[in-house]
């Protein structure tokens, strides 16, 4: 069976990694996930997806390598991680009543054999109407400062929200097992087949 490795420090990457079943080991890679001049949201996050995976894949000869970074986009506006609280507020401020698309993009390096996928998935969330009070109660109880868009899907963020459309909902905490899952099978990792136990 290929090793595998998760391209990541991110806690909730792992835990949703886990669902899967697979041993795998992780490595936090370090790379500027600054946006070029011009640079569209989903070459953005296919670029950051890759970069990670490849800077992984520089140690780890011989394995599968996963690669996963998100933006929220607002009025053509791509949005980071917040990374202070007022940013946080202010950009919660700005989504009260209104729709934001996140994208996440997602990579899987093949070292064994040479090869790469890179795609993306959007996920559109419908914010409620947000009184200032109600967020900065929330900011305050999650610190979702390094997370895109501000919030945690995977906590609190839930109650922030009025809507959620999209095909995988683990878009939004960062890692989308559904599409996941079908490149770990072209890869020859059937998360379902014989792991050997």
């Amino acid at each position: 069976m290929p090793r595998l490795v998760l391209a990541s420090g991110s806690r909730w990457r792992r835990q949703l990694l886990d669902r899967l079943g697979l041993p795998y080991a992780w490595a936090s890679p370090d790379i500027d996930e600054t946006p070029r001049p011009g640079e569209a949201p989903e070459t953005l996050v296919h670029r950051l997806a890759l970069a990670k995976a490849s800077r992984v894949a520089e140690e780890h000869p011989d394995h599968l390598v996963i690669g996963s970074d998100q933006v929220a986009v607002f009025d053509g506006e791509i949005l980071g991680k917040p990374g202070d609280t007022a940013t946080a507020c202010a950009q919660l401020a700005r989504f009260s009543g209104r729709q934001v698309t996140f994208l996440t993009g997602l990579a899987l390096i093949d070292t064994r054999h040479a090869r790469h996928w890179v795609c993306h998935e959007r996920y559109d969330v419908r914010f409620r109407r947000l009184s200032d009070d109600e967020i900065a109660r929330y900011v305050e109880r999650e610190q979702p400062l390094d997370s895109a868009g501000s919030f945690r899907m995977e906590g609190l963020g839930i109650a922030l929200f009025e809507r959620l459309e999209g095909d995988d909902p683990n878009t939004l905490i960062g890692l989308p097992l559904i599409r996941l899952c079908a490149l770990l099978r072209e890869a020859g990792l059937d998360p379902l087949g014989d792991q050997g136990n």
